[in-house]
């Protein structure tokens, strides 16, 4: 594979995840947030597991110890995007969630006591700028969605960080196929305590599901895994970093959700933050983001 086809592969994750913003808001017109994300990541669990089944037998006890931390860390990230999009759009929870690339190398400077580039602090007053005309509404409020997805961010950018430690002692496909199931098991559990789980009862239901477990998670993942060795980390960064703009896009086409011109204004600034930082900070999170799994 040359470094186009990787490129091109890379492409299409980033347009897979950038729908399942709009596939989480459908699925959630028929299902509850835990159900759907029990049935989202069991499904791909079982086809990851199915395809890679002689690879898991190999797994070890560091590995499923790691597993175990990464599967709650990302079942928190979709218990807070699956509940944020309740009350938020696909554009504003696309634009939100990609803050992830801001708050990597913020929590590495606070954990491992990294210094901050003067370029960092630049993109996080952009990106703060951008929120605020992307999010506060007038009469002066704030929507509980959109700082759900902020959360998200965090968690997600905490996944990260933990990911690119953990890859580098355990077998990094292994360790992102178990955590799709310790997310799909949690999602399941928690369905049985606060809800009562069911299939989905509508054709958009199991679409929805459907493109979420096989396209956004299980063949998302494979293709990052197997892309990423063939192309540079900087233009891996940039192309992930277009993913705000196909969930904009998807919402956009599919359920006529419009931006105005302040939230156009302010997703164009929380755009360009990312890329600015990604350019900087692209092996931090490059080498973690996608080696887990896709959003």
């Amino acid at each position: 594979m040359n470094a186009f086809k990787a490129d091109l592969m890379m492409l299409f994750v980033t347009i897979f995840w950038g729908s399942s913003y709009l596939f989480m808001k459908i699925g959630l017109d028929t299902l509850s947030e835990f159900n759907l994300i029990a049935l989202r990541f069991g499904l791909a669990f079982l086809l990851a597991a199915a395809l890679f089944h002689r690879r898991l037998q190999l797994v070890d006890r560091e590995t499923l110890k790691f597993s175990i931390l990464l599967g709650f860390i990302l079942f928190l990230v979709f218990t807070t995007i699956t509940y944020g999009l309740k009350t938020t759009t696909t554009s504003n929870a696309g634009f939100l969630v990609s803050l992830t690339v801001i708050f990597v190398p913020l929590l590495n400077s606070f954990v491992f006591k990294s210094k901050i580039d003067p370029k960092l602090m630049l993109s996080i007053l952009l990106a703060l700028t951008g929120i605020a005309f992307l999010t506060i509404q007038l009469p002066f409020r704030f929507v509980q969605g959109d700082l759900l997805c902020i959360m998200t961010a965090f968690f997600y950018a905490l996944h990260i960080i933990v990911v690119e430690r953990a890859a580098q002692k355990v077998d990094s496909l292994n360790l992102g196929i178990i955590q799709l199931g310790v997310v799909g098991l949690l999602g399941f559990v928690f369905s049985l305590i606060f809800e009562t789980p069911v299939l989905p009862s509508t054709t958009e239901g199991w679409v929805s599901i459907l493109m979420l477990s096989i396209l956004c998670s299980a063949i998302g993942f494979i293709f990052q895994t197997v892309a990423q060795k063939y192309t540079s980390s900087t233009r891996t960064g940039l192309i992930f970093s277009l993913e705000p703009v196909f969930a904009a896009l998807f919402g956009f086409l599919f359920i006529q959700e419009m931006m105005s011109g302040k939230e156009i204004f302010g997703a164009s600034l929380v755009l360009f933050s990312i890329v600015f930082t990604t350019i900087k900070w692209d092996k931090q999170i490059i080498i973690a983001k996608k080696r887990s799994i896709g959003s």
